[in-house]
């Protein structure tokens, strides 16, 4: 077998849990992966939010259950969480954070220890690099409570001790992919961006078995 077909077949070989399937970019990353030769299995809440995922294994529970999360994380080799929530000017967000933290214990106890995950710019070290309408107006707005429970959720993951990437893309929109990006660590030049759901799928779905953003958490855009 020439070094071609090895890497294909490695790639095949790859057995997924996608977290967050149901939403736009979810979605992608699932229809993405079943044509990359994966084999994905989605958690989703009800049978009814399985429509339109068809070619993935599907589970049903809650992503805040450690229990429904241990099963099905039996025999994946990694997981990819886009796990989102919806805005929320005035309610706290805690979804993000519990489930996180559920997902680290299972994913210990199941011997996992690949995690991709979707968090967004804005979060972490990224904040106040989103450009002048998403950093003063957006955010403060709109995301506020979201992105300190997306901040909760990415300082579980960078103290779990698992081999994690994560993932903050720009604003996301749903034109078609590009296929070109960028992926930056450092912003002290950039003030803004959008992307595209589809190249984001892409780019997390390339973190499943790539090392080069291992530990990290890089920012992609446009």
């Amino acid at each position: 077998m020439n070094s071609v077909n090895t890497v294909q077949s490695d790639l095949a070989r790859q057995k997924i849990l996608v977290i967050g399937a149901t939403g736009g970019t979810g979605r992608l990353i699932v229809k993405q992966a079943l044509a990359r030769g994966f084999a994905v299995r989605v958690l989703v809440r009800s049978p009814a939010k399985a429509v339109g995922l068809e070619g993935a294994e599907v589970f049903i529970g809650d992503a805040r259950d450690e229990a429904a999360l241990r099963k099905a994380l039996e025999g994946r080799d990694a997981v990819v969480s886009a796990l989102g929530t919806p805005v929320s000017p005035l309610k706290e967000v805690t979804l993000l954070s519990s489930a996180t933290k559920a997902l680290v214990n299972a994913m210990k106890a199941a011997g996992v220890s690949r995690l991709v995950c979707i968090t967004g710019m804005g979060a972490g070290d990224s904040a106040g690099h989103g450009g002048f309408v998403f950093d003063r107006l957006i955010l403060p707005a709109l995301l506020r409570k979201v992105y300190a429970d997306k901040n909760r959720q990415e300082a579980i993951i960078r103290d779990s001790g698992l081999d994690w990437v994560l993932v903050r893309p720009s604003v996301l929109n749903d034109k078609p992919a590009r296929r070109e990006m960028r992926a930056i660590t450092d912003l002290s030049n950039f003030h803004g961006g959008t992307i595209a759901r589809a190249d984001v799928a892409s780019f997390v779905l390339d973190q499943v078995h790539s090392n080069t953003w291992l530990g990290r958490s890089p920012l992609i855009s446009w």
